[in-house]
């Protein structure tokens, strides 16, 4: 096997070859494989001559096991270490020059930005599978052969097609006329026999690619593309200034909900691809890359790919590499992806777009590094001179600051009306108190009741949001006050309902399930009852009070899968429900014109978070919620069910002014000296033993203190974290807090890792979203 002969804590990746080069051949590779937390470096012998250097991929082995390693030196002496040891040789290249110098220096950036490695930051922005355990002796790193299915002929031939086929041709149809059979027979849901009965009436054809080394594909592809919509006075404003920005430019997109920001942001990807460089699109959530990726295909064809955490793992390896082999071709692509694409290897990135750029998803949270992909996408913009765009309705605090000032860094771009000056809809409060007062004891009040009920005739839809999927929020014992609480964490076991109507519990956490007992396991008492509601119990509730009123659920356990999101819109698009009943994923961007009713439903769980972006997320959420109303032809309406109809939030979001909101957010933060204007850095540690894991933040803090304080800032804890258990591991945390601007006063990460038991892990979370 290879031998270690050094610790990847206190390495670089080394000199990356210079593209185009190639390195001569060194008798000694130090090669890093994806072994462990953070990877691990060992030496390999060279006794066939391999050209190889930094960033190359060569095929070795490790315990017998074939891996697929990343070379990040070649050396002609042979390490001290191993005089007189056996060394195992690299097998063969698998592909050279895997990673990019300029790439190389962006993942070195986020690492000393994120208190932690270059290696575990590399293991986190490489797609999984690329290193590691997944090569397979000879077959390591070659292509993989697939089937593809082609779209051919023009519309007017394809008469008689059945309702599946047309389906299934219009699908094709939205993906660039091109799929492969797995996802057209898997995830996208289409049976064989549909694929086989097109295939015979000669409307599609197959052939069998090899997908990474297939020819990357090139935005100026043959085939039908819309054309650009005409852009409104302030679309055209915000498309010049984009266009025309200086490199490196960063430019907040400020538009109210339906003003037309993608269409902004497809006009400038435009110039971007005419001038030979690359797009990048990001979106917080999966939900949203399906709508985003049909409409950058219908503009741009075949030149567009994904790359997301709901695709297999060959699939982003795959992604990978058809960017590595478009860069090398010279090729521009548009990449649409969630916040791990912000690594995407792209060539000549031109621009960069977060839509909706306040959404906390784009911050990752665990495992480390916990980056927040706005800032690494500033990073990565200004080291290559990609203009930034951060688009959105509702922006963050910290966003908004940046565009005031003398020392301003962001150019604000506004969008002030909606597409053809549709009114935004008015937002109507239903004081909950009073429905209880009058005897309305239900989940749902009267007024919402009646304009549900009114949908169907009018030919319109609806969307109601509620905080908690499953059935109710927790079973308890009327008696003795018990509740179910999960075995492995510190929180109570949601209730949920099989189509039988027989409830379960299920953790949302650590995902452990059990059956819902019809007893108190405490006291024995038969009082045993499920509190609070939850997406099923108002798909329930809704059906059983409004006959005829067609639904459907759209939260994580009705959009599993791959395009488990797009399947579930489309029918609602298509007009099978009248009302869409779901959680938060319900306000982030769907474009359905049909829909004329926004709603939520207990927003007081929203409103009373204890968290100090409780007030800004959630006039956030309600506004993005609302603007999912009346972007069509007909008016909409809003209607929000709380108890605390005088709370702050709700005033702002029935005055509709979210300006009026920051400037008396940033006005109360500033009095406070809180983020923003001030700077934290969480530090989480879990382990399987709480004695242990409370005796090592005991530990740490110690070691902190001394530094904290030379620094300015200040330590606050050790304290368990709020949710004190997560899958049988107890959790302690403590937070760093000083001045803004200022650099976290923290040894390096070797040196904290040091003082922790064996079992315990630390994660490092600088400028934490929640606490």
């Amino acid at each position: 096997m290879g031998s270690r002969v050094t610790t990847n804590r206190s390495r670089s990746l080394g000199e990356a070859t210079p593209p185009g080069s190639h390195p001569e051949a060194q008798p000694w590779i130090q090669v890093w494989l994806e072994a462990g937390p953070e990877g691990r470096v060992f030496t390999y012998a060279n006794p066939d001559g391999w050209a190889v250097g930094p960033g190359d991929l060569v095929r070795v082995r490790l315990q017998g096991r074939a891996h697929t390693g990343l070379v990040i030196a070649a050396e002609a002496q042979r390490p001290a270490a191993l005089e007189g040891k056996a060394v195992q040789p690299v097998e063969g290249l698998v592909q050279r020059a895997a990673i990019d110098p300029r790439w190389q220096g962006l993942v070195e950036a986020v690492a000393q930005a994120c208190h932690t490695s270059t290696f575990r930051t590399l293991k986190g922005a490489l797609p999984p599978g690329w290193l590691g355990q997944r090569a397979r002796g000879r077959g390591a790193g070659t292509p993989q052969e697939l089937i593809l299915i082609e779209a051919i002929g023009p519309a007017e031939t394809q008469q008689g097609a059945t309702e599946r086929q047309r389906a299934l041709l219009d699908h094709l149809g939205r993906h660039g006329h091109k799929r492969l059979l797995r996802e057209l027979c898997g995830g996208d849901g289409f049976s064989r026999a549909v694929v086989e009965g097109c295939e015979r009436r000669g409307w599609i054809r197959r052939r069998r690619e090899r997908l990474a080394s297939a020819a990357p594909p090139c935005w100026t592809g043959s085939g039908p593309r819309e054309s650009p919509r005409q852009a409104n006075d302030a679309q055209q404003a915000a498309i010049t200034a984009i266009t025309t920005a200086p490199a490196g430019r960063a430019l907040l997109l400020w538009g109210v909900t339906g003003a037309g920001k993608t269409e902004v942001y497809l006009q400038a990807t435009a110039a971007e691809l005419a001038a030979g460089r690359s797009v990048l699109l990001l979106a917080p959530e999966i939900g949203l890359i399906p709508q985003l990726l049909d409409r950058c295909r219908a503009r741009f064809g075949g030149g567009v790919l994904e790359y997301h955490s709901g695709m297999g793992d060959h699939e982003r390896v795959a992604a990978w590499r058809r960017t590595l082999e478009a860069g090398a071709a010279g090729l521009p692509l548009v990449a649409i992806g969630t916040r791990s694409a912000i690594f995407l290897p792209l060539a000549r990135l031109g621009l960069v777009v977060l839509d909706e750029e306040h959404d906390g998803s784009y911050k990752q949270e665990s495992p480390m590094p916990c980056y927040h992909a706005r800032e690494v996408a500033r990073l990565r913009a200004d080291r290559e001179g990609a203009r930034l765009v951060l688009g959105s309705a509702t922006p963050s605090l910290e966003s908004w600051l940046r565009c005031r000032g003398p020392a301003a860094d962001t150019q604000l771009l506004e969008l002030p009306e909606r597409i053809a000056q549709r009114p935004l809809p008015p937002v109507r409060v239903v004081d909950m108190r009073l429905e209880l007062a009058e005897g309305n004891r239900h989940l749902i009040s009267r007024a919402l009741m009646g304009r549900l009920r009114q949908l169907p005739e009018r030919g319109e839809q609806g969307v109601v949001l509620v905080p908690r999927r499953g059935y109710r929020a927790f079973l308890s014992c009327r008696s003795c006050g018990e509740v179910v609480l999960c075995p492995h964490c510190d929180v109570a076991l949601t209730v949920h309902r099989r189509p039988g109507g027989q409830e379960w519990l299920r953790c949302h956490w650590c995902d452990h399930r059990q059956e819902a007992g019809r007893s108190c396991a405490h006291c024995g008492s038969g009082a045993f009852k499920p509190f609070g509601a939850g997406t099923q119990r108002v798909l329930e509730q809704l059906g059983e009070e409004l006959e005829g009123l067609r639904l459907l659920r759209f939260d994580a356990d009705t959009t599993r899968g791959r395009d488990g999101h797009r399947r579930l819109l489309e029918r609602f698009a298509a007009g099978e429900a009248d009302v869409l009943v779901g959680t938060q994923m319900l306000a982030k961007g769907m474009d359905l014109p049909r829909v004329t009713v926004a709603a939520v439903l207990a927003a007081d769980g929203l409103l009373h978070r204890p968290d100090l972006r409780a007030s800004e997320t959630c006039l956030q959420l309600l506004l993005q919620l609302a603007g999912r109303a009346g972007r069509g032809e007909r008016p909409g309406e809003v209607l929000v069910q709380t108890y605390s109809p005088e709370h702050p939030v709700i005033r702002h979001l029935v005055d509709g002014r979210y300006g009026n909101f920051l400037e008396a957010e940033a006005a109360l933060r500033r009095r406070g000296e809180l983020v923003p204007f001030s700077r934290a850095c969480l530090l989480r540690l879990a382990g399987p033993s709480a004695s242990a894991t409370a005796t090592a933040a005991a530990s740490l803090a110690t070691l902190l203190r001394q530094p904290v304080a030379a620094g300015g800032w200040s330590l606050i804890g050790p304290a368990p974290a709020p949710v004190a258990r997560v899958a049988g591991r107890s959790r302690w945390q403590l937070l760093l807090h000083g001045p803004a601007g200022t650099a976290v006063p923290l040894p390096p990460e070797i040196e904290l890792r040091d003082c922790l038991a064996k079992g315990v892990s630390l994660a490092i979370d600088p400028d934490p979203l929640e606490l």
